[in-house]
């Protein structure tokens, strides 16, 4: 009998201690953290498509980017479907336009190349490709492609990065093929063949992954960063976690892995809606985005201390300004990129 009292003394006590040990990590994870770091670098990514779904001159918007708000830093996809529409018959002219005027603001540039590519649905795989129906055969014609952009862009010095792939791991979300982790290595691999000379971006989800096989293959590792969303089944819902989360997974990256380069390449600077943002009203646009959490947003970014911060929502900034007269978020966001000091 005195054994048995024993065994469950020790059960509790062990029971105890567990719980004080992950109300304690709970408690870290979700501290204000350090101060903001002050030379954080601010950029944003671009998607002309997403800006023409919003109904806005796209090339008006991107000029405004660069000259109103003072960007300097800008990642932009090249959309597969969109370059290569037919097999064999490639129109870079947007993403040539978009480098050329970069350029001569001296802008640094990333470029994403890949079949899964920022905005909805994810992956931007040409119907043509799709009608196949071959795994095989749609890798043979990506690594086509991908020989395409890369060539064509190696030579540009405001070029700083390639991205291949967003958020590859990323399988629960978006309209996309199985992702193969072999190939990937290889689209990967054959970028750096035909580009040695740049850093190669790997992105993940800050919220739901470890990093671990992003970190694993890239030189710099890309980090969502979301604060507030819309989930279907629970509504409105906030992350419970602060700044130290992703600044612990990143010190086991280190720890671990030995890599050291990380920017957050996708910091929530738009709204989630219940459907199509541009259906909803300003009232619920602003229950996950505003002016006051734009500014709370990248102080959360500047505490999480990573060098580099790429906003998500420029397009949308632009839309509310120029559509719904609502310039306020445009505004502070100015206000941001000038304050930062880095550009």
């Amino acid at each position: 009998m005195k054994s048995w009292i024993f065994i469950l003394k020790v059960f509790g006590i062990a029971v105890l201690v567990l719980l004080l040990s992950a109300g304690g990590l709970f408690a870290y994870l979700n501290l204000p953290g350090p101060a903001p770091r002050s030379d954080v670098s601010l950029g944003v990514t671009f998607s002309a498509r997403y800006a023409r779904d919003l109904g806005v001159d796209w090339k008006e918007a991107y000029v405004a980017v660069l000259d109103d708000l003072g960007v300097r830093k800008i990642r932009i996809p090249i959309y597969w479907d969109l370059v290569e529409n037919e097999r064999g018959t490639y129109d870079f002219s947007d993403t040539d336009w978009m480098l050329d005027v970069a350029a001569k603001r001296g802008a640094d540039v990333i470029l994403v190349v890949g079949q899964r590519s920022p905005r909805w649905p994810e992956c931007h795989i040409p119907n043509w490709v799709k009608d196949d129906g071959n795994d095989a055969y749609r890798e043979a014609r990506l690594t086509d492609f991908i020989e395409k952009v890369v060539t064509r862009y190696r030579d540009r010095p405001e070029l700083k990065v390639w991205q291949v792939e967003n958020e590859p791991f990323v399988t629960f979300f978006g309209e996309c093929p199985t992702l193969s982790r072999d190939f990937f290595d290889s689209e990967i691999a054959y970028v750096k063949s035909l580009d040695p000379s740049r850093p190669i971006l790997i992105t993940d989800s800050g919220e739901f992954s470890t990093w671990t096989a992003a970190a694993a293959r890239g030189d710099i590792l890309g980090s969502t960063m979301y604060r507030k969303v819309y989930n279907p089944d629970r509504g409105y819902v906030t992350y419970p976690i602060g700044p130290n989360y992703y600044r612990l997974k990143a010190a086991l990256i280190r720890l671990i892995m030995g890599k050291d380069r990380f920017v957050v390449a996708e910091l929530q600077a738009e709204p989630w809606a219940n459907g199509w943002v541009a259906n909803a009203s300003v009232e619920e646009q602003y229950k996950t985005m505003n002016p006051d959490l734009l500014r709370e947003y990248v102080d959360y970014a500047k505490r999480v201390g990573f060098p580099e911060a790429y906003l998500w929502g420029v397009e949308w900034w632009y839309w509310m300004k120029e559509v719904k007269g609502e310039p306020a978020v445009w505004d502070v966001a100015k206000d941001l990129f000038r304050d930062s000091g880095v550009k």
